[in-house]
């Protein structure tokens, strides 16, 4: 057996990584929760469908379920779902594939963003939510 350097602090990094991960999600789903009336006009202006059921799962996934996940609870089937979510925000929030630059550069940054947090919520899926969480109480 291989002994890592990071072995004795594996649950603290998982707990960090949970941490970061989810606090951009915790802020932005806040404002989208405090601003609900502008989340609709701006999901409306996505073209999203049912643009108030997509603002009120936005705000469901972005605040509530981001809490869940630094919390550790049904870390493994929420940290999937939230992948999903992500991956569905990149394509209905970010299609840099149909625009020009300076919007093309700004949104590829973005869906590209959004793709490596569904690589860091996919490995967490995999992983565990480690020994800080409510799921190993």
């Amino acid at each position: 057996m291989r002994y890592s350097l990071f072995d004795g602090q594996r649950d603290v990094i998982i707990l960090i990584a949970r941490i970061l991960l989810m606090i951009l999600f915790v802020v932005s789903g806040w404002a989208k929760l405090t601003g609900f009336e502008g989340t609709v006009s701006y999901m409306t202006s996505l073209g999203a469908p049912a643009p108030m059921l997509a603002a009120a799962v936005a705000v469901v996934m972005e605040f509530f379920v981001a809490i869940v996940l630094i919390l550790g609870f049904y870390t493994r089937p929420l940290a999937f779902l939230f992948a999903l979510f992500v991956l569905g925000t990149a394509l209905i929030g970010h299609p840099f594939w149909n625009m020009v630059d300076p919007e093309r550069s700004a949104n590829m940054t973005q869906f590209l963003k959004n793709l490596s947090i569904i690589g860091g919520l996919l490995l967490l899926a995999v992983s565990g939510p480690g020994r800080f969480s409510l799921d190993r109480r």
